[in-house]
């Protein structure tokens, strides 16, 4: 079964990513809301997908984070965030996600982008 690892700070909408992941038959591997947990969890369970927010608890973001994972995985990375400003767009792609979205997230579209970077 493939596994995701969700990094959001909004409960709700962490909740949300949650059971809609599960319904589409993965498994959630970790849920964390800062970016250093999220490079832990990352190195100690080797998901197969990450899903990320740019805007965090604490002192590192989502692209800080992704850049401490890059030098040891490269897994798939996708950026769920409610940044859109030219300067974070241009840090995250520096990263090599698989998709970057914009919040709010339209939940079919965010299923088939899921679905293409996980196919067999």
């Amino acid at each position: 079964m493939k596994r995701i690892i969700i990094v959001e700070d909004d409960l709700i909408l962490s909740l949300l990513l949650e059971k809609q992941i599960q319904r589409m038959g993965y498994k959630v591997a970790a849920k964390v809301n800062n970016g250093e947990e999220a490079v832990e969890k990352i190195r100690g369970e080797n998901p197969d997908l990450v899903l990320m927010d740019i805007k965090l608890v604490g002192e590192m973001d989502g692209v800080e984070a992704i850049d401490h994972v890059r030098k040891f995985s490269d897994v798939p990375v996708l950026y769920l965030t409610g940044n859109s400003d030219d300067i974070t767009k241009k840090r995250a792609k520096a990263t090599n996600p698989v998709a970057y979205m914009v919040k709010p997230v339209d939940m079919s579209l965010l299923k088939l982008t899921i679905q293409n970077v996980l196919r067999p």
